[in-house]
This record gives C-alpha cells, sequence and structure tokens, in this order.
C-alpha cells in the first residue's frame, strides 16, 4: 500500500500514462487520418509505416548508448516529451501538406518525427524508468500497469475526438505532452551516499563504443534477441491483420467491428489488473521461464484462431493476450538485469529487444503479407505459431537460467 501512495511511484505512473495515452490515441487513428485527411491510399499509408519502422531502427541503437552515458538524467526523454508538444501543429499545419505536395518527402520527413516520438522513443522511456524502479525501490511491472490504463482510456476518448474533429488527437496529445514534461521535470531518483554516488557516475562515464560492440559478440545477447524474433514480434505481426480475420466471422463488418472494439477494451483492462501480480510471478518463477511461458502462450492463441474459428472461441484465445503482456514486459526486463551488466541495460534493451523485434517484424509482415494472399489466415497462422513454438524450444536450451546467473561482464 505504501508503494501505491508513494509520490515517486506515482509520478513515474503518470509519466507512463501520459506517454502511452499519447501512443495509443495516435496511432490507433493515424491510418485512418492518413486515408481521410491526408488521401492516401493503402499503398503509400503502407509506405509511412514502413519508413516509420525503418528509421526507428536507426534511432535505437544510439538512443541506447546515449542513455545509459547519461544515467537517470533526464535529458533524452526530455527530448521526446517535447517533441510531443508538437504533435498538434506538426498534424494540422506541416504533415499533410506535405505529404500532398510530395509522398516520398512527406513520409520521411513525417516518419523521422513520428519515429522520435514512439517507435524510437518508446525505449528510451521504459528503459529510463526501469533503471529509476531499481534505484527508487519500486517494481517496473507495477508502474507499467499506468500504461495499460492509458490504452484502455485512449479506446474510449479516441473515438469521441476523432468523430467530432479528426485533428483533435494530435491536439490532445500536445496537451497530454504538456503533463508529461511537468511530471518529468518534478521526477526525482532517490539519492545516494556521496562514496556510492561518485561510483556510479565513474561506472556510466566509464561505458565506450567498445562495450557497445562487446554486446554484439556475447551468444548470450544472440540467444536473448532470438526468443524476442521469434515470440515478440510475431506476436505483432499476427496482430496486424487479426481484427480483418475476427470480423469475417460476423453477420457484417460493423457487427463484427464493435464487439472487437469491446473486445479490446476489455483486453486492456485485464492487462492492467494482471500487470500487478506479474512482477512477482516472475520474481518466483524467474525470467527465462516468464519470457518461455510466454512464447507458449503467443503460440496457443496464434494456433487457437487458426483452428477453433467462432466468435467466442476466437475472443477468448484474444484475452490470453492480457495474460502474455505483463508477462512479456516484466520478464525481458528481468531478464536483461540479471544476465547482463546493468550498466548498460538501455542498450541491451534497445537493441536486444525494440530493434531486433522492430527489424524483424518488417521481415515477418512482407512474408505473411505474401501468405494471406496465397493461403488464407489460417494457414498463415499455423505457420506463425509454429514459428513462434519452434523458437521458444529452442530458448528452453539456449537461454540462461537467471535464478542461478551471475551478470556477464562487459569487457572480458
Amino acid at each position: 500500500m505504501n508503494k501505491i501512495l508513494n509520490r515517486d511511484f506515482m509520478n513515474f505512473g503518470g509519466l507512463f500514462y501520459f506517454y502511452f495515452i499519447i501512443w495509443a490515441v495516435v496511432l490507433a487513428f493515424l491510418p485512418i487520418w492518413l486515408k481521410d485527411t491526408a488521401h492516401l491510399n493503402e499503398s503509400e499509408s503502407g509506405f509511412v509505416f514502413s519508413s516509420m519502422s525503418l528509421l526507428a531502427l536507426c534511432y535505437q541503437p544510439f538512443f541506447g548508448y546515449i542513455q545509459d552515458k547519461l544515467r537517470f538524467k533526464k535529458t533524452l526523454f526530455a527530448l521526446i516529451a517535447i517533441a510531443l508538444l508538437f504533435m498538434g501543429p506538426f498534424f494540422s499545419f506541416i504533415f499533410a501538406g506535405l505529404l500532398q505536395y510530395n509522398i516520398v518527402a512527406g513520409a520521411l520527413i513525417g516518419s523521422a518525427y513520428l519515429s522520435l516520438c514512439f517507435f524510437g522513443g518508446v525505449g528510451v522511456v521504459e528503459s529510463y524508468i526501469e533503471k529509476v524502479s531499481r534505484k527508487n525501490g519500486f517494481e517496473y511491472g507495477h508502474v507499467r500497469l499506468f500504461g495499460s490504463i492509458a490504452g484502455a482510456t485512449a479506446t474510449f476518448i479516441g473515438g469521441i475526438l476523432y468523430i467530432k474533429n479528426p485533428d483533435s488527437i494530435f491536439w490532445f496529445g500536445s496537451l497530454s505532452a504538456i503533463f508529461l514534461c511537468l511530471l518529468l521535470y518534478t521526477a526525482r531518483v532517490k539519492d545516494t551516499n556521496e562514496r556510492l554516488a561518485k561510483q556510479e557516475l565513474a561506472a556510466a562515464s566509464s561505458i565506450c563504443k567498445k562495450d557497445v560492440l562487446h554486446i554484439l559478440k556475447l551468444k548470450d545477447f544472440w540467444f536473448f534477441a532470438l526468443i524476442i524474433i521469434g515470440t515478440a514480434s510475431i506476436y505483432d505481426v499476427f496482430d496486424q491483420q487479426f481484427p480483418n480475420y475476427y470480423v469475417t466471422f460476423f453477420n457484417s463488418k460493423e457487427i463484427g467491428i464493435n464487439i472487437f472494439s469491446k473486445l479490446c477494451a476489455t483486453q486492456t483492462a485485464l492487462e492492467a489488473v494482471l500487470m500487478i501480480f506479474a512482477p512477482a510471478f516472475v520474481n518466483k518463477i524467474g525470467a527465462k521461464k516468464g519470457l518461455l511461458l510466454f512464447g507458449f502462450l503467443t503460440f496457443i492463441r496464434i494456433a487457437g484462431s487458426a483452428v477453433f474459428t467462432t466468435p467466442i472461441l476466437l475472443s477468448a484465445f484474444r484475452l490470453i493476450a492480457a495474460f502474455e503482456m505483463p508477462l512479456m514486459l516484466v520478464s525481458v526486463m528481468k531478464y536483461i538485469t540479471s544476465i547482463f551488466d546493468v550498466r548498460l541495460s538501455a542498450t541491451i534493451y534497445l537493441l536486444g529487444f525494440n530493434f531486433a523485434k522492430q527489424g524483424s517484424v518488417v521481415i515477418f509482415s512482407s512474408i505473411a503479407g505474401g501468405m494471406y494472399a496465397n493461403f488464407g489466415f489460417q494457414y498463415t497462422y499455423l505457420f506463425l505459431a509454429l514459428s513462434v513454438l519452434t523458437i521458444t524450444l529452442i530458448s528452453c536450451c539456449t537461454l540462461k537460467n537467471d535464478k542461478k546467473s551471475i551478470p556477464v561482464p562487459v569487457i572480458e
């Protein structure tokens, strides 16, 4: 109870809340805005999203290294928060006009901005708060539940705003960014004694490019990236087209969309509740088993969606995602800090999780897209499910047992 009432805990929870409510509102309605307001076709919209993913890959290696050097300084986080302040003006006065003038230039400029705010910036937000959670003595998983609450809130707010005025969702993002900036300004990191503070500063200052390059030589890093590629990335690829699959099992598309919207809201709310218990559960079973369990649940959800094709069963398999997300988020962070040098936790997170996931999403999306056209949803889902199962089984042998491990040193 003391943690819940703790000022620092609520402050960092607020950072998660306002960051992810901007994320959820903007990205949920961006495809519709690109079609209705910017007048792009499906191919042009796809080019915008592909550009966002590719440019995010360019940000992440640098963001991880910089954040580890900064330690608890808010500089990089503040850059992202300030960029979010311009969400409304950018979309209302700049982005649509750029896309109409030149689709390539507009997509690249827009993607550079949106990748900074979202796909590139999210790793900075999550890794920074994870570092602070260890310093300030609260569970990362507990404070991360505010992000799930934000997602549930955005489900209701976004639709109302978009119907009234499509651009209003982006101005809502700018307004939320004001609160994000204020909370970031007041956020504090627990003080340490002078001797320990000097040791921590010296450890951060000693990080160099050689350390980052050395990470890429560690087999444990690549084994960690492998399970992310084989589970988390396929999780995202599966979810990309699932709404289109789901609505085909209803009498009309409108009914299917309405039920799916309510199902997503239920999933997000359940996810927020389960996030409270996820840290204790992962602490008990270990981060390795948490990652493996996430893989097996992902396999069950994808395979079940391919085999059991009634609306009730499809909805039940969809709700498994409420268990998967808390398990993945907590297990990833705990595995990194247990197995690797914590000085480089942000670098490992952005490279081994974000970079590996988004890079493989681009590849798997292309493969899945071709399979949807040639073989249909069910056979494609079976292929994705078997891919998840295969890599999860391999990871049973390749991942280190974090409960018995000493963190891998950076320099041999």
